[in-house]
């Protein structure tokens, strides 16, 4: 299921690059957008499916789980707040550090992979 919600994760992230390029470019994002938003259904299934297949549940995952779903608003609000015309500066910087520390507890926690072996 981990490579699952990791497949899921980078097509959101591939989704949202190609918004935002295509919105520096002036063009129409909404069906993007569409194809993101059914793309978060599969990150929290999946999601969903990691976090209550462990056996104990330690609070590092609960705090994933939040970051992961604060995440998700991270990508909305850059997207709409970007259509709107208002800066986003501040919400890349929000994205990056949230994007880093679930990178590293994805990585970290016990369901995670392995980089060192």
């Amino acid at each position: 299921m981990t490579h699952a919600h990791l497949t899921s994760l980078v097509l959101a992230l591939f989704f949202l690059i190609i918004i935002v390029v295509l919105q520096n470019k002036g063009k129409n994002i909404k069906i993007w957008h569409m194809v993101l938003r059914a793309t978060y259904i599969l990150v929290i299934v999946t999601g969903c499916m990691l976090f209550f297949s462990a056996y104990s549940i330690p609070l590092s995952y609960y705090l994933k789980a939040i970051l992961g779903i604060i995440m998700i608003g991270l990508f909305e609000m850059v997207i709409v707040r970007k259509q709107k015309g208002k800066t986003t500066d501040l919400l890349w910087i929000a994205f990056s550090i949230v994007f880093v520390i679930l990178f590293v507890l994805g990585f970290t926690l016990p369901m995670g992979f392995d980089l060192i072996k």
